[in-house]
């Protein structure tokens, strides 16, 4: 499959799990794929370990907050307010790919993706600190980036914005 383009590798994808991707694009040449939260962990395994993949490199995770979407999202899907998004690299065919994965709900949670790499660990632990997205089975989810008694999440849209913090001084 060496210089193929993005479609094909999402072919690839949707023909293998038909009904776990949502939808895919490439604009600009930039492959991305929706994928359903159930399917998240079966879908990146494929990725890392077929050998016409070899997605072999997680780059990064972050989120998005649309705000609250009443009745809105993705088939099949409850609310679409948050989508959870996966950078991947495939460091020997010199690809990248984009996985979305929808995360709704008063509770938004998606599977860790920490059995599969080992850095996923860190990086779910930001996007839980700043969205209040949870990972099921991450070992260690506790803040990274805000101290413990911080209250909220600062990257979602409800937020607010001028909300005071408990003040932490020294320990006597």
């Amino acid at each position: 499959m060496n210089g193929e383009t993005p479609e094909i590798v999402l072919a690839l994808l949707t023909e293998t799990f038909p009904e776990g991707i949502v939808d895919t694009c490439a604009p600009l040449g930039e492959a991305t794929a929706v994928v359903r939260s159930g399917f998240l962990v079966r879908v990146v395994d494929f990725l890392k370990n077929d050998p016409r993949l070899r997605f072999d490199f997680l780059v990064d995770i972050t989120a998005v907050d649309r705000g609250p979407v009443p009745g809105g999202g993705a088939p099949g899907e409850e609310d679409h307010r948050f989508t959870v998004v996966y950078h991947l690299l495939s460091l020997p065919f010199r690809r990248r790919l984009r996985l979305e994965v929808p995360a709704g709900g008063a509770e938004p949670e998606v599977d860790s993706l920490t059995p599969l790499w080992g850095s996923a660990n860190w990086l779910e632990r930001e996007v839980w600190d700043m969205f209040g997205i949870r990972f099921r089975g991450h070992h260690d989810l506790r803040r990274i980036l805000m101290y413990e008694e911080f209250e909220g999440h600062p990257l979602r849209k409800d937020y607010p914005v001028d909300r005071r913090q408990p003040l932490i001084g020294p320990k006597n």
